[in-house]
């Protein structure tokens, strides 16, 4: 059987007919008033979902001190076998 040939494709010559991008049609300013606005946007997204990270762990911790305080769930939750304790 013959090898096949890898033949690397033909380079594609840049499009004369391009039509403008948003991003060439922009000025300099009204772009990087854009990125500076993503970027706040971005900040506050993190911000954002520290705050909640916070708030569960806050709400978690609040829980398990309750459960520590109550006798009903320690003694649910405790090991069986008390004769390890003497």
């Amino acid at each position: 059987m013959a090898k096949k040939k890898n033949t690397p494709p033909a380079p594609r010559a840049p499009k004369a007919d391009a039509q403008p991008t948003l991003k060439d049609l922009l000025s300099s300013e009204v772009l990087n008033k854009l990125k500076a606005q993503a970027d706040e946007l971005k900040q506050e997204e993190s911000s954002r979902k520290e705050a909640e990270r916070k708030a569960a762990e806050d709400a978690r911790k609040a829980e398990q001190k309750r459960l520590d305080n109550d006798f009903s769930h320690l003694l649910e939750n405790s090991d069986p076998n008390w004769r390890n304790y003497k």
